[in-house]
């Protein structure tokens, strides 16, 4: 609903199927994660098998981004000052 999922380009509802050769771009903050749809598996498959079904285009300095110190998670207080 809020607009991180998009395929090619465009906001998708949840329900949406993807066919292959779309592009689907998800949002999840700080990362921009981009796959290219390459099939769909008939059930459920686990985690070493989606490379077979989805192609990761996501840039390297996307993944170097979020090890900047900047994008880490905020600290409530300094550390040791508790």
């Amino acid at each position: 609903k809020a607009g991180h999922i998009k395929v090619n380009g465009a906001p998708v509802k949840p329900a949406k199927e993807v066919q292959p050769g779309e592009t689907v771009t998800a949002v999840m903050s700080p990362l921009t994660r981009t796959f290219k749809v390459l099939g769909a598996p008939g059930s459920r498959v686990g985690a070493k098998l989606v490379p077979q079904f989805a192609e990761d285009l996501t840039p390297p300095e996307e993944y170097a981004r979020r090890r900047e110190p900047e994008f880490q998670a905020p600290t409530l207080r300094p550390k040791g000052t508790g």
